[in-house]
């Protein structure tokens, strides 16, 4: 069966609170962090950029399970916030893990979900004998213009996930999707900064896609909520995971594991990544875990998953997610602003 073989996160250690940002833009921290549920987000040093963080999270994927990175024959990297317009991330995370250069790789762009989009082509890939194993990471350093709620939120980090059929940790028993030409967010070529349709973003883009696939899923898979230890989804705030998921018949053992925005914001594509792989860190085998993206534009991948055996000896061999929650430096505004650039 095809699964997970191996995980890894990094996200950056440095923090910026949402009093810090309200201030400059002379708002109600107290109000803000009331309607988003966040308290703070992860912020990108200097030298630190997609392809960076990318990198990290290969390397983590790599050791925790000792794996060569000649083993490693696709490699994608979905991110809505790559270094280069014309230069691939994949060729980047390929060289730094010393891949073999008999392999395909390519980066991916689907607002928050392209990491996951990334899993399903793995899939495809080792499922028909194409490649032994493959790469998907999901990584981001997001945007949001400045004084844009999307400054609060948007939040840096990422993922890597190793897929194959030996070796496998969590096994990947059925992935579904749902797929609509569903505008709520959006940023042209030469553009800065994202642009979104505000209120919009909620029950036509992030709830009808993301229960739209989760309940496709469930259906494939003859399932229903109270059968699954877990469930992942997407974080862009502090609430959305949460509505859906009730909405969908989880409780709230189900879904607390996963929720990191909070303290790192929307990691974008590599949120649900993030979350999942916090879940991978505390799982037993034989847990169900149900864990389903978002990404505006608009469209969700959802995947079930069961945790094997080889989990205990695996995830303790790579850093888990909450040193990276744990490991943090907190920036001022201005600090901050460098360091995305926001100042030229």
């Amino acid at each position: 069966m095809t699964g997970i073989v191996s995980y890894g996160v990094y996200v950056p250690k440095y923090r910026i609170k949402v009093e810090e940002i309200a201030k400059v833009w002379k708002e109600d921290p107290e109000s803000i962090k009331k309607g988003l549920k966040v308290n703070q987000k992860s912020a990108p040093g200097q030298d630190e950029d997609t392809a960076t963080i990318a990198v990290e999270a290969a390397r983590n994927a790599i050791k925790r399970q000792e794996i060569s990175g000649e083993e490693i024959e696709a490699i994608y990297v979905g991110s809505e916030s790559h270094p280069y317009a014309v230069k691939p991330t994949a060729t980047i995370v390929a060289e730094a893990i010393k891949a073999t250069p008999n392999l395909t790789a390519a980066d991916y762009e689907f607002a928050c979900k392209a990491g996951t989009a990334g899993i399903q082509n793995c899939m495809g890939l080792v499922n028909s004998d194409m490649a032994k194993m493959g790469m998907a990471i999901g990584a981001d350093v997001s945007q949001g213009a400045p004084g844009d709620a999307l400054e609060y939120t948007a939040g840096s980090g990422g993922a890597a996930y190793i897929i194959g059929k030996e070796d496998v940790i969590a096994k990947i028993k059925k992935t579904t999707s749902y797929t609509t030409d569903t505008p709520d967010f959006w940023r042209r070529e030469g553009e800065r900064y994202p642009r979104h349709g505000g209120r919009f973003t909620g029950k036509p883009g992030y709830f009808s896609h993301v229960i739209g696939a989760t309940k496709s899923l469930m259906d494939k898979m003859d399932t229903e909520p109270n059968e699954y230890d877990y469930a992942v989804f997407h974080q862009p705030n502090g609430k959305f995971p949460v509505r859906a998921a009730k909405k969908l018949g989880f409780n709230k053992k189900q879904y607390q594991d996963c929720l990191v925005v909070n303290k790192i914001g929307n990691t974008y594509s590599g949120s649900t990544l993030i979350g999942l792989a916090s879940v991978l860190d505390e799982s037993s085998p034989g847990d169900k875990i149900i864990a389903t993206s978002y990404g505006s534009g608009a469209g969700s991948d959802s995947f079930h998953i069961e945790v094997t055996s080889k989990i205990k000896e695996v995830r303790e061999k790579g850093p888990k997610v909450n040193y990276f929650l744990e490991e943090s430096k907190y920036l001022s505004y201005g600090e901050y602003a460098r360091n995305k650039e926001k100042v030229r």
